[in-house]
């Protein structure tokens, strides 16, 4: 009995899956990712077809005098005595008229491209070219890997492409790691610094340099140049020498093939929202939201559908006929699917871009980071009525344009506490204060953690010292000792 429980709940989990699987991949897309899925869904599936306007050559004539226009499928019914001898086709998936959002800047080849045409090169097979695909997919922006191989194995194989091991990824990684621009696939800062000296040439420096990395990583990072020293038996000038080699690598591989990060960013964003003020009442400015990641619009071809119903009302299906219903019957089905997978994407970016709105007004009205709300997944979930990972998932990698610049819906939400005065601010409002603290700071006398607590406790904000850490790291402000100057 146990197990025919097993195979039932198996079963239950299957007829869930698809829908799902169909919908999951779509919400984390941007928009120019869905614009090429859907591309490829008209290449594979003839139902599909882009709903295009109708053109003035198309005009015909009623009998009596009314003008109407004639869709393309019937002009094709003109040309076929009976809907039997119409072909199953597919129209151009993308008018001339089509009109799209298009980022200001012009996209360079991306990091990604550039590494995998080197994997191209490489003396690989078709899997191992997929996992290379899916590892260069995981670096983020300064081409770091923060993924473990095993989290990278699961993933391919839950999708359902491939069946992989950790240890074939851990080989594929290793190829990564060999591509150019060095330091590629790295874990961490001291892993990529590695990666970058040992392809220098060889000499006393860059062997002191790998040695100090290697061992002293720490004693490096916190300037204890004294222990290193006696630790290696080195003079100072040998050390500083060593320095120099370790300064020259680039601590961020994946920003160096298309400039800056923020060039990067530029060159290769393309917002999936617009926010804009309309302040034609100047007492009650209201903002307004347009979803920019406008795709096309689809549709399940006349014709297709005509071939559908005729085969699906004959009551004399002959066996050799049973294969095509069966495919024509599958084509439409999956076309009518992605259609409505595609408009239940677009709601709930819609609506989960609205409820950010509906929370962060006044920082979109004013562009003032300190009236930016403490906001977590589950506030907007509670607004939406939408599952959490639904709110991640959507958020993930998607950027509004706004009047106070572009944003990733990422940097709306932070975590909060509570000011002496009542109010509830946001973490982010607590960096602001933070940042303007050791910006106006002596530098030669840099303040202590527990002085910029002091600090704020004074301006009515009552967080621990810890905290203050947390959020200097996350400002990527070094301690005191290291801001100090001469």
């Amino acid at each position: 009995m146990n197990n025919a429980r097993q195979r039932l709940e198996q079963k239950q989990r299957l007829r869930i899956l698809p829908g799902q699987l169909q919908l999951v991949p779509l919400l984390e897309m941007n928009g120019e990712e869905v614009r090429d899925h859907i591309e490829q869904e008209i290449a594979t599936n003839p139902a599909l077809e882009v709903k295009s306007e109708p053109d003035e050559q198309n005009l015909e004539k009623t009998e009596d005098g009314e003008t109407y226009r004639e869709s393309p499928d019937e002009m094709q019914r003109k040309d076929y005595g009976d809907d039997d001898d119409m072909p199953v086709y597919h129209a151009n998936n993308r008018s001339q008229d089509d009109e799209y959002y298009e980022p200001t800047a012009i996209a360079e080849e991306s990091i990604t491209d550039y590494l995998m045409s080197q994997v191209r090169e490489r003396d690989i097979t078709k899997e191992e070219e997929l996992i290379a695909e899916y590892i260069i997919g995981n670096l983020d922006e300064g081409g770091y890997l923060r993924r473990s191989p095993q989290a990278i194995a699961d993933d391919i194989t839950f999708s359902g492409n491939l069946e992989v091991e950790t240890a074939q990824v851990k080989k594929v990684l290793t190829i990564v790691r060999e591509l150019d621009p060095p330091g590629i696939g790295a874990t961490d800062l001291r892993d990529c610094i590695l990666l970058q000296l040992q392809r220098m040439d060889d000499n006393g420096s860059v062997r002191l340099a790998i040695s100090i990395v290697e061992h002293y990583f720490n004693e490096f990072s916190h300037k204890h140049y004294d222990k290193i020293c006696m630790a290696l038996n080195i003079t100072d000038d040998q050390l500083k020498k060593a320095i120099d080699v370790i300064k020259s690598v680039n601590p961020k591989p994946g920003s160096a093939y298309s400039g800056s990060d923020s060039e990067r960013r530029t060159q290769q964003l393309t917002p999936d929202f617009q926010i804009e003020i309309d302040d034609e009442d100047p007492e009650n400015p209201q903002l307004l939201m347009t979803l920019l990641n406008k795709i096309p619009e689809l549709q399940i071809s006349e014709s297709y559908t005509s071939i559908y119903r005729k085969m699906m009302q004959r009551a004399d299906k002959k066996a050799t006929q049973k294969s095509e219903v069966a495919v024509v019957k599958d084509a439409y089905e999956r076309a009518n699917d992605f259609i409505s997978v595609l408009r239940r994407r677009q709601e709930k970016l819609a609506l989960t871009m609205e409820a950010i709105m509906e929370r962060q007004h006044d920082f979109l009205l004013t562009g003032d980071e300190r009236k930016l709300k403490p906001m977590v997944l589950n506030d907007i979930a509670q607004i939406t009525g939408l599952d959490t990972s639904v709110i991640s998932r959507v958020t993930s990698g998607k950027y509004v344009t706004t009047p106070w610049g572009v944003f990733s819906l990422k940097h709306f939400f932070s975590e909060g506490l509570m000011h002496e005065a009542g109010e509830e601010v946001s973490a982010r409002e607590i960096c602001s204060v933070l940042k303007e603290l050791v910006d106006g700071e002596d530098k030669r006398h840099p303040l202590s953690d527990e002085k910029l607590c002091a600090d704020l406790q004074e301006r009515g904000y009552h967080i621990a010292r810890r905290t203050i850490a947390k959020y200097r790291e996350r400002l990527k402000i070094p301690v005191a000792r290291l801001r100090k100057e001469m």
